[in-house]
């Protein structure tokens, strides 16, 4: 059975603390839980988790370890962020967010969800980091907001 594979940010984990992003948050990671969807978490997530508050970490803790999938940052990786950086797709201080991006291209991840509207989920920026994956020959990433992944119902 196909399982969406899903590589998210920190906004979504700390979006389950927000009022405006809670529901939506939330229902993800009851997806997540129940394995509907496979989580993508990579050491970028887990280092920028190093210093939050218990309950942030334990919302990764409630996922089963089988419906979890651990990738890491690779020199490809910061190889392409660093592209997406010269292409002009983020300015340099946003490194971080250009390296999730990256991640979840080199590991062709199916979907990057995130709640950073100015940054990541942007549809100026979706067409920028999408074009310089097409031109070294990555495929697209789809980069949504949680509450376009969500199964209704």
């Amino acid at each position: 059975m196909f399982k969406l594979r899903i590589y998210v940010d920190t906004s979504v984990i700390g979006g389950c603390f927000d009022e405006e992003f809670k529901k939506n948050s939330i229902q993800l990671f009851d997806e997540f839980i129940s394995g509907e969807k496979i989580l993508v978490v990579s050491d970028i997530l887990l280092l920028e988790l190093e210093g939050a508050p218990e309950k942030v970490n334990n919302i990764l803790k409630k996922v089963p370890r089988d419906n979890i999938e651990y990738i890491s940052l690779t020199e490809e990786s910061i190889a392409l962020a660093n592209t997406y950086i010269k292409e002009g797709a983020v300015v340099e201080k946003n490194l971080l967010d250009a390296r999730h991006i990256a991640i979840a291209t080199v590991k062709r991840v199916d979907t990057l969800v995130s709640w950073n509207f100015k940054h990541i989920v942007n549809i100026k920026r979706i067409h920028l980091f999408n074009s310089v994956n097409l031109k070294l020959g990555y495929p697209i990433l789809e980069i949504r907001s949680p509450k376009e992944v969500v199964y209704e119902g």
